[in-house]
């Protein structure tokens, strides 16, 4: 252990447009001086249609520094890239530097959807008994999350440079500028944000580097107040000048390493070291990936592949529901509320339960049997249209032999899944399409942030099971050297005649699965608008005790489900979604949400009247 002795200006900036103050008159921070703070006034829209290119994010500045971007002739995956960083300034608790994400695009000249891995990968020296106990227990969850033991080697800047590289315009130098300096110069304080960080506060108050910047003087900065990160600014302006190479061969990274194989406590706490060492951080490498595929009434839906889950599970809940309207004779947009989503939470559990039996960073995942229409079609056989199956449900037999009886293989019950992700959407004038999904894990990662450099670690590697969730049943989500841990990180494209159709994307832990099937159902199979769908009430049931918000839970939607034997839990908020909606080449209406926590923020560069 050791222990420490306005609306955005545009401006160039480098041939970038910079995010700057609004005006001097913004509440002051209490705790500190320093300049006005960012953005203060940009006002939160949760749908807007229009030209030019569009984005869709949960934070009004972060939007706006997309905006700017695009504005300033970049391509969508520019200003996705800018975005992101922006997000991990403003809500740094859900993304950042420390942590890993899926970046999903679709070129508009060549039609073709690609996909980058850039997931946080396991120390060399990790195996599968590393989380247990000597008497072979699994260890303590929270133990294990606040600890160095949690950090995975990061893979957000690799991300953002490969991206820039592959598919952008700009630079990292020049992208990275707005979230610098909205990093340095603060912005204000919601309700929201101060609540997720009184709910760290003891978790944060463990780190000293932690408390400096999101304790200051002992409590949260207030609503109202301005949250300043001047050593983030820093990491970001040494990404610039210096490149990615900071992190994983040079100073940035030897800060990671020291940090987290002997984490800097407050006085009396006592953490797991990690083992991460220099020689990981070397070696990551951003993994370049097919997307996953499948057709869905005429729509292909694309979506990122091992060692996200995804892709594959989103696909099987709508394949599913296809084939509960074959074997009923009846169609998903002629349903009830309550009758659609007893439908949904039918092929969720099923399509967890497949999930949970064959999904992780392994060899041999039958990726291509999971997605088919046929696996969902044998799948189909246990569904009831009047009665919920008992959770959990058994998992299928992706063999490619789809003749045999109606009769699971047996079942595997949900593990653990960390919630503080972060998703954006962005589309430009080019008909160029991202949507990106990046993460640190739990809200607040580790809680570990690396002295001197302002950015939380994230506590990926908790991703793991522990140990087998079935006895006698192979689990393809165990730790190992190298390895990535299974996400539930779902960015889709959906084409249509192989053009924009649909994106989508959330944050939620295993709930992401679900919202973002329920999105583009909402839409294809409902017949929804897009920010009705992003707004609709949620339900999300993953092979055990279903969670649905009130909406759903405290009305004749949830004693009808209940009737039909669903165990419903109350659970106020279910995802975080963003989504852009191609109305033609040159039109496009973003989403996002229009209350759950404090609501998101929709914005197009040429607004329509």
């Amino acid at each position: 252990m050791k222990t420490p002795t306005t609306v955005l200006a545009l401006v160039a900036a480098g041939g970038v447009v910079a995010a700057l103050a609004g005006p001097a008159t913004a509440a002051p921070n209490p705790t500190r001086g320093g300049p006005p703070p960012v953005g203060h006034e940009i006002p939160k829209v949760p749908v807007m249609t229009g030209g030019g290119g569009a984005v869709a994010s949960v934070d009004p500045i972060a939007s706006q520094v997309g905006i700017d971007i695009l504005e300033k002739g970049g391509t969508a995956a520019d200003a996705a890239v800018a975005t992101a960083a922006a997000i991990a300034t403003v809500e740094p608790y859900s993304s950042g530097i420390g942590g890993g994400g899926f970046f999903v695009h679709y070129d508009g000249q060549s039609k073709k959807v690609t996909t980058l891995d850039g997931r946080e990968t396991a120390p060399a020296t990790f195996h599968e008994k590393v989380f247990l106990n000597p008497d072979g227990t699994p260890m303590d969850f929270n133990t294990v999350v606040n600890s160095g033991l949690s950090v995975g080697a990061p893979g957000t800047a690799a991300t953002w440079d490969v991206a820039l590289k592959t598919y952008g315009s700009m630079s990292l130098n020049q992208i990275l500028k707005p979230a610098e300096e909205i990093a340095r110069k603060g912005f204000v304080v919601d309700q929201t944000f101060h609540q997720d960080t009184l709910d760290n506060a003891k978790r944060f108050s463990m780190f000293p580097a932690t408390a400096q910047i999101y304790l200051p003087g002992g409590a949260p900065v207030p609503v109202g107040g301005v949250q300043r990160n001047p050593d983030l600014a820093k990491a970001y302006r040494e990404l610039r000048t210096h490149g990615i190479a900071s992190l994983h061969t040079g100073r940035m990274g030897a800060a990671i390493v020291e940090e987290v194989q002997d984490p800097t406590t407050a006085p009396g706490v006592t953490v797991p070291k990690g083992q991460l060492t220099a020689a990981d951080l070397a070696a990551y490498k951003v993994r370049p990936k097919a997307p996953t595929h499948s057709e869905h009434k005429g729509f292909d839906v694309y979506g990122m592949d091992t060692p996200s889950s995804g892709g594959i599970a989103v696909s099987e809940i709508l394949n599913l529901l296809e084939s509960f309207e074959e074997r009923t004779g009846r169609q998903v947009k002629d349903l009830s509320e309550a009758e659609y989503l007893h439908w949904f939470s039918e092929a969720s559990a099923m399509a967890f339960a497949d999930r949970n039996r064959y999904v992780g960073d392994v060899p041999g995942v039958p990726t291509a049997e999971l997605t088919s229409q046929e696996f969902a079609d044998e799948r189909s056989c246990l569904f009831d249209p009047e009665k919920a199956q008992a959770r959990p449900v058994p998992f299928g037999s992706p063999d490619g032999s789809y003749a045999g009886e109606c009769a699971g293989s047996g079942t595997s019950l949900l593990p653990g899944d960390g919630g503080s992700t972060t998703s954006l959407t962005v589309a430009d004038k080019w008909g160029d399409v991202v949507t990106y999904t990046l993460t640190i894990e739990q809200y607040g990662g580790s809680g570990i942030v690396v002295p001197g450099w302002g950015f939380l670690l994230n506590n990926e590697l908790t991703d793991f099971n522990f140990a087998p969730t079935t006895p006698g049943v192979p689990d393809p989500n165990l730790p190992g050297a190298g390895k990535r841990p299974r996400s539930s990180m779902s960015p889709s494209i959906v084409l249509k005649d192989g053009r924009p159709y649909l994106t989508a994307g959330s944050p939620g832990g295993a709930t992401i699965i679900t919202t973002v099937a329920q999105i583009i159902a909402g839409v294809v199979d409902r017949g929804l608008s897009v920010g009705d769908a992003v707004a609709a009430p949620r339900l999300s049931s993953r092979n055990g005790a279903e969670e649905a918000e009130r909406a759903i839970f405290a009305t004749e939607i949830g004693a009808e489900l209940r009737s039909k034997g669903h165990v419903l839990r109350d659970r106020p908020v279910i995802g975080n979604g963003t989504a852009i909606r191609s109305l033609s080449p040159s039109l496009w209406t973003a989403a996002a949400e229009p209350t759950r926590r404090g609501g998101g923020s929709a914005m197009v560069v040429d607004p329509q009247n």
